[in-house]
């Protein structure tokens, strides 16, 4: 036994796969209780009757197909026609469209390198700093993931067992309320002697909504499915993926036949990663909840924590530290499983609490020194991660802002819920 335990510590410190060293730590844990082991395959089996978990590959290959196609040229344009105008209207363009498109894609890598290359070069032409420049596209990667059909926050969904579209609601007012203070923030930092704006007429901005008149009717499908009463989640989830893929292939062109089967596998290789951490994690979770290990924390925390404010406090605090060491898929996984029990006994809404947990992932991507989008970044724009650092620093004192108030004022993530759910 001890030898199998030496040996998962040194598969976890060789980098080996998450999900090997979950499962490894499972078995290992129900073997030193006497338990038989074939429980773990079981946890892991059941898995497969989650029904909210058939959205999650359904949304995933949707917005493989949309960052594959010409999508971010198409909303970053008609955005420039609507918006263009206002102080700081590229930097408010970037903003919203990085918004939308991560909501989609779920991913923040995929969307610094979908259109950060468009953005970046754009923003220096309209006489915005580099660092200004370089910190906007950085923080706006993760940007929108508390926006429905997130992935993210369909995976809490189904780890805490919360209903899905209420965290859909959820986090609609709280992202607005993060991108009206970068917004307000870009337009302030708007260029005094911006590049000359052209004259928009009507019929350009008849011909951009003509150019994404497809791609528009998105959100309303999923909203207005789900909310109305018409859909559920993987209903809607499957009507997005149909609908992508028609638009897509059939009517813009810009997937060809021949690429699906690749972006059949590069979706299902994502959502296969995260199936089997879930699986394995699943396991290890079962162990924890038998073995009683989250109220023994909570009475622990208990002792020393008793205020509700204190704990959402130094919860922060762990999941900041979380957020910036791991992917937010992984995060997720690991953590909400022990989190959640604890967040009970201190009579936190799990909707709310999922709203904190995903805001403090998104700022995570951001925070130095391990923060994914900086790396990102700094490779997508070929610049040292330390100029990063400090291009960030006001986005993310915009965002840690935004997290306080989220986290302390919980109607602004349950008023909607509780007015339409």
């Amino acid at each position: 036994m001890n030898g199998l335990k030496l040996l998962t510590l040194v598969l976890a410190l060789l980098g080996s796969p998450l999900f090997i060293v979950i499962a490894g730590v499972a078995l290992l844990s129900f073997s030193s209780v006497d338990i038989d082991i074939s429980v773990v395959i079981i946890e892991m089996s059941r898995l497969a009757d989650t029904p909210l978990l058939l959205a999650l590959p359904l949304f995933i290959f949707a917005g493989t197909i949309l960052s594959e196609s010409g999508t971010p040229k198409r909303l970053l344009r008609l955005s420039h026609l609507l918006l263009g105008w206002l102080p700081g209207g590229l930097a408010v363009v970037s903003l919203l469209v990085c918004a939308v498109f991560t909501a989609f894609t779920g991913a923040s890598g995929v969307t610094i390198f979908a259109l950060g290359g468009l953005l970046f070069p754009a923003l220096i032409r309209d006489r915005y700093s580099e660092k200004f420049s370089l910190g906007l596209i950085t923080s706006s990667g993760s940007l929108g993931l508390l926006f429905p059909p997130s992935l993210p926050l369909i995976l809490y969904g189904v780890i805490a067992e919360t209903r899905i579209d209420h965290l859909f609601l959820a986090g609609i007012v709280p992202g607005i309320f993060m991108l009206t203070l970068l917004v307000a923030y870009s337009m302030y930092k708007n260029p005094r002697k911006r590049e000359q704006q052209k004259r928009i007429t009507g019929l350009a901005i008849l011909a951009g909504l003509k150019e994404a008149a497809w791609e528009l009717p998105l959100p309303v499908i999923v909203l207005g499915g789900i909310y109305g009463g018409f859909l559920v989640a993987g209903e809607a989830a499957a009507i997005t993926a149909l609908y992508v893929l028609v638009v897509e292939v059939f009517l813009y062109r810009d997937i060809d036949l021949q690429q699906l089967p690749r972006l059949m596998v590069k979706s299902m290789m994502l959502f296969g990663g995260i199936l089997v951490i879930l699986a394995a994690s699943m396991a290890a979770t079962n162990f924890l909840v038998d073995q009683e290990v989250p109220m023994r924390l909570f009475e622990l925390i208990r002792q020393y924590i008793s205020s509700k404010y204190t704990f959402l406090l130094l919860l922060n605090i762990f999941l900041l530290v979380v957020g910036s060491m791991l992917d937010i898929f992984s995060a997720l996984v690991l953590v909400v499983p022990l989190i959640v029990p604890i967040a009970r006994g201190y009579d936190v809404d799990l909707i709310h609490l999922g709203i904190i947990f995903l805001t403090n992932l998104q700022i995570g991507y951001c925070t130095p020194p391990v923060g994914l989008n900086l790396f990102l970044a700094s490779y997508r724009f070929e610049r040292p991660v330390i100029q990063l650092y400090s291009a960030t620093m006001p986005f993310l004192a915009l965002l840690m802002l935004t997290l306080v108030i989220i986290t302390y004022f919980p109607l602004l993530s349950l008023f909607l819920v509780r007015l339409l759910g």
